[in-house]
Order: C-alpha cells, then sequence, then structure tokens
C-alpha cells in the first residue's frame, strides 16, 4: 500500500455506518464469541457506534510512529505526542515529537521535536493540567542493544542481526557510541518536561518515578496521578505515584496488588487511570504472560489511589486509554490485535462496575503492530481517537498515525 499525504482527499475517508454487537459477533468469529461469553464486569447491552471520518495525520511516511497520546486545551487547540523519527519499532533513534490542530483534527502543523536524548526515547503521553500547564511524558531505553553481540567492547558493537547491511549497522553504531557504557545507563529513566506557555518553551527533563504510554491525568482534589510502572529498578512494580505541585516533583502513592499466580512484574504493563464521577478510580492494566495474556485488567481504589482492589479481567484487547465523557459515563479505546486488527472502545455507565461490548472503531489494519489509541471529547461530543498502525503486512515497513472521528449511540 502507498503511503498518500495527509491532505490527499482520498484519506478522508467519510462513513456514515453503525457497528452493532450483532455485527461485531459475525465479523470476529466463534473465538471471539466464546471468549467474550462470561467475562465478569461486562454488560449485557452494547450501544452502537457511528464512524463519521477516518484517516491519516502523520506527515513523514518514512519514519516509524508509535504510541501517540491526545490532549485538548482549554482554548480547543488539540496536542498529539509520540515517539517519532524512528527507523522501527526498536531503534536507537527515537525522540518525543508533538504536532496541534486548532480546528478539531481536520488539519495538523508539521510535527516539532520536544525531546531528543542521546537513546532511545519512547512513548508519549501528553496533560493539559488545569493551570493550563502541558505536561509530556517518556521513557529512555537501551532495548535496540539486544542486535548487538554482548559483551562486546564499547568501541566495537557487532551486529547479531546478520541481514542488516553494514551501512545501516554503520548508522547504529554511530547513534550508539554517542555515550559510554556508563553514560547510556545514566540515561535510562522515566519523565517528563513541562511548558507553561501553550508548548512555546520547555523545562528540562524531569524524572517522574513511573511509566505508562499515555501518561498521568488530574483529579478533582488538584493532585495528577501517575498509573504506570516503575522501570530500570529491578523491582519493576506497578502503581501509582502522585503530585501536589503540577508535575514539578512526584512522590510514590501506591503499588496495586497483584491477582494470585500473576508474575505482576513481569506481566502488568502499561497502565492509565481515570476517576468515575463517583470519585472510584479505575485503573487499568495490559496483561501479558500465560494467564489472560492481551487482556486488559482492573482495578479500583475508593479512597483517592492510597489502597487498591486486586484486578480482574475485563476483556481482550491492549492498552486502554480512559477518559470521562461530559454525560459522566466511561470511555476505555484500545488496540484490538487478533484478526480483524484494529481499534476498538467500551463504554460503562456504572462507574466502571460493568462495560459494554467492544464497539469497533476501525477494523482493516494490515496486521498486529498497531494500538495505543487516545481519545478526546470535542466541543459538539464527537469524539476523536488517535493511534499508530502499521501500513502494509510487512514486518519491516514503517507506520503512520491513524485518527477517527466518531460517536456512540
Amino acid at each position: 500500500m502507498a503511503m498518500k499525504h495527509p491532505t490527499d482527499p482520498t484519506l478522508q475517508t467519510k462513513q456514515t455506518h453503525s457497528v452493532s454487537r450483532r455485527t461485531f459477533l459475525k465479523t470476529t468469529g466463534a473465538f471471539t464469541v466464546g471468549a467474550l461469553a462470561g467475562l465478569p464486569g461486562r454488560a449485557s447491552a452494547a450501544p452502537s457506534v457511528s464512524v463519521i471520518e477516518t484517516k491519516v495525520i502523520s506527515w513523514e511516511p518514512q519514519f516509524y510512529h508509535g504510541w501517540p497520546t491526545v490532549a485538548r486545551r482549554a482554548n480547543g487547540e488539540l496536542w498529539v505526542t509520540w515517539s517519532g523519527g524512528r527507523e522501527g519499532h526498536v531503534c536507537p533513534f527515537g525522540q518525543v515529537h508533538a504536532m496541534t490542530s486548532r480546528d478539531d483534527g481536520r488539519t495538523w502543523s508539521w510535527p516539532r521535536v520536544l525531546l531528543d536524548s542521546a537513546i532511545d526515547d519512547r512513548d508519549s503521553g501528553v496533560l493539559v493540567t488545569a493551570k493550563g500547564t502541558l505536561i509530556v511524558t517518556t521513557f529512555t531505553s537501551l532495548a535496540y542493544e539486544r542486535f548487538f553481540v554482548k559483551g562486546t567492547a564499547d568501541g566495537d558493537p557487532q551486529p547479531l542481526n546478520k541481514a542488516m547491511a553494514p551501512e545501516h549497522f554503520a548508522k547504529w553504531k554511530a547513534a550508539h557510541l554517542r555515550l559510554s557504557a556508563a553514560e547510556r545507563k545514566a540515561e535510562l529513566g522515566e519523565w517528563c518536561i513541562r511548558s507553561t506557555d501553550g508548548g512555546l518553551t520547555w523545562s528540562a527533563r524531569m524524572p517522574t518515578l513511573v511509566n505508562s504510554p499515555h501518561g498521568p491525568i488530574q483529579l478533582k482534589d488538584g493532585r495528577l496521578l501517575y498509573a504506570g510502572k516503575q522501570l530500570w529498578t529491578g523491582e519493576n512494580k506497578s502503581g501509582v505515584c502522585e503530585s501536589k505541585d503540577d508535575g514539578l516533583t512526584w512522590q510514590w502513592l501506591a503499588q496495586i496488588p497483584a491477582r494470585p499466580g500473576d508474575n505482576a512484574a513481569g506481566e502488568y504493563h502499561e497502565l492509565h487511570v481515570v476517576e468515575a464521577a463517583n470519585g472510584t478510580l479505575i485503573a487499568q492494566i495490559r496483561k501479558e504472560g500465560a494467564a489472560d495474556g492481551g487482556h486488559t485488567l482492573q482495578s479500583e481504589s475508593k479512597d483517592g489511589g492510597k489502597t487498591w482492589s486486586v484486578p480482574r479481567v475485563i476483556g481482550f484487547g491492549i492498552p486502554s486509554h480512559l477518559i470521562k465523557l461530559r454525560d459522566g459515563r466511561l470511555l476505555m479505546t484500545y488496540g484490538h490485535r487478533r484478526p480483524p486488527y484494529g481499534t476498538q472502545a467500551r463504554v460503562s455507565a456504572d462507574n466502571g462496575s460493568s462495560w459494554s461490548d467492544p464497539l469497533v472503531i476501525t477494523d482493516d489494519c494490515p496486521r498486529n503492530d498497531l494500538g495505543y489509541p487516545s481519545t478526546v471529547e470535542l466541543a459538539d461530543g464527537t469524539l476523536l481517537t488517535i493511534w499508530y498502525e502499521s501500513v502494509e503486512k510487512v514486518k519491516a515497513k514503517p507506520t503512520v498515525l491513524r485518527q477517527a472521528k466518531w460517536k456512540p449511540a
């Protein structure tokens, strides 16, 4: 599939179809029916969804675009941040990129680089606080080192992947050797940057204690709450930290307990949280491993995040992004990495106690390298969801940012 420029009118795929539970079950097959039946916390009735438009919004088809988050400022301006400048899912070149839109996603600005460390900058969340501060989160990684021969001296790393062309590996090696081994290790961390002038200028990096793809949220009491995972500490705890000073500093608040038999350090990943209308905090977790791998787990807190319930299964699809709609309902959006590959959502009308059956936003992605959708509610009640996805079935090809405008019934 040839990559098209975002302003190409053929990308403006206007749709007015509604996807019901009956249609969903027909298209996903018997396995999905069995997987959905009897799941705890699942409501019996599924609302329909009207998809108004989907289109590609990324400008640079030569790059791999990964793990985006979208937020809306008080003046209506949209910000989307992601890991850009990449050549693949794992590489040494990741940067934190951002684009803005002042017309509800009809057009987007040229991307700008917000952060570029000497190692791989991955996943990017973005939050607009009540004070108007923009907070962008990320984490740094050395995962690309697994493509090198282990134990090789700093000055002469060799490729493990013999199919990598010499000039390609030379590029990786040059990026790798910008720092010494000790300096690279010191670059590892979970980070945020802040802007108090609408994104014109940005602070230096600040540590956040945990990371998750979509970053923190703000609670009604003014605190920022960040549900995530500790990285590079050896403990790899999943839980929440908080900030009481608009994201300047972060303090550990509580660990989320594991289900009996789960190895939380190795199997719990990529959390996100929302505050329901009744004050309940809902945290969702990407579950990997033998038991319920590829499913979303959910834990709740009734005391502002100090204690959390043992997680329970919500349904297949990872990882999720959570928001509270203006009508009080909760919305989770997530990637569906089984055929048909695409982006789905669920709605809760009872503060997260139960969730609707899946709403299919898209089901036409060519392969399972996709997802990490996030959603904002626009002024007219329309929802705008942005995610990344592959453009071809070929594994090594770049990925794009894609958005949908849609409405649940």
